[in-house]
């Protein structure tokens, strides 16, 4: 990593983060209601519009992964750029078609990716799959819910989500100052100690050996900037809200250094429902 610090630095851009259905902590969400919104194909074009469903039976098909391992990114900025409103959050400035997709994402991954700073932000637990993406998971041979990874510098992860269900893959540094909780709360499988620094590239080829192939990080923008630095991500996934916000919040890649070359990005497809648009952007090509 270019900062030791930078995998914790801010918490999660949500999708959907305040919306009541939804908790990045893990909380299962029952069925949708009149206000989901339909969606919109834009691109490619000719598809039909994706309306409510529980079991998001054709979003899923549309994010369907096109190989494995992949990993992918999920986040969202307003109109000039913000990754979160004036109150330093995401939830300010996310919407009810976002949720869908979140809901979509994590259901089809084995694995969500986060900062320890988004961990203690949104007080993240064990993901728990909504109970109308279980059978499609049981047919994918997939287990019910995904695992539960945290990139932390300083070791620095709430008890809580240590202990909350299966324990999360862990990826710290022998000088984390919390290392000692890390080492109390995990078995040795789960936690992977680096000397000196965090390699995420590693980190994300240990959790494929593992056999968690389809990851999904949440961020926060320090870690997604060390994901793309490192070359890992293969697709982002990107929410614009239709907002004009101001302010110097972050964009959602963030980092000390600019990526040189640019990394292009190839639009897969556009979603769009009351102004928001949802795009799915290519890193890598399958």
């Amino acid at each position: 990593m270019r900062d030791r610090a930078t995998s914790e630095a801010e918490p999660r851009l949500e999708a959907g983060g305040t919306v009541p259905q939804a908790s990045p902590c893990g909380a299962t969400v029952g069925h949708m209601d009149d206000a989901t919104p339909t969606l919109e194909v834009l691109l490619p074009a000719g598809l039909p519009a994706i309306r409510p469903d529980d079991a998001e039976a054709a979003l899923a098909a549309l994010f369907a992964e096109p190989r494995t391992p992949w990993l992918r990114a999920n986040m969202i900025a307003t109109l000039d750029g913000a990754a979160t409103g004036a109150d330093h959050r995401s939830g300010s400035i996310n919407d009810p078609a976002d949720l869908r997709v979140f809901h979509t994402l994590r259901a089809l991954a084995d694995v969500v990716l986060v900062g320890a700073g988004t961990v203690r932000a949104e007080s993240y637990r064990a993901p728990r799959t909504p109970e109308p993406f279980l059978a499609a998971r049981r047919r994918r041979g997939q287990p019910d819910h995904p695992a539960l990874a945290v990139l932390t510098a300083s070791g620095d992860i709430p008890v809580a989500t240590l202990t909350d269900g299966p324990p999360p893959w862990v990826f710290t540094t022998d000088g984390a100052a919390h290392l000692d909780r890390l080492q109390r709360h995990l078995p040795p499988e789960r936690l992977h100690v680096s000397n000196g620094t965090l390699d995420v590239a590693a980190a994300v080829s240990t959790l494929v050996a593992a056999g968690l192939p389809l990851i999904l990080t949440e961020g926060g923008p320090h870690l997604l900037g060390e994901l793309v630095a490192a070359d890992v991500v293969d697709e982002l996934c990107l929410t614009w809200s239709p907002q004009l916000v101001g302010g110097s919040a972050m964009r959602v890649l963030a980092g000390a250094d600019w990526l040189l070359p640019a990394r292009q990005a190839r639009l897969a497809h556009l979603l769009h429902a009351d102004g928001v648009l949802l795009g799915r952007w290519l890193l890598r090509e399958p």
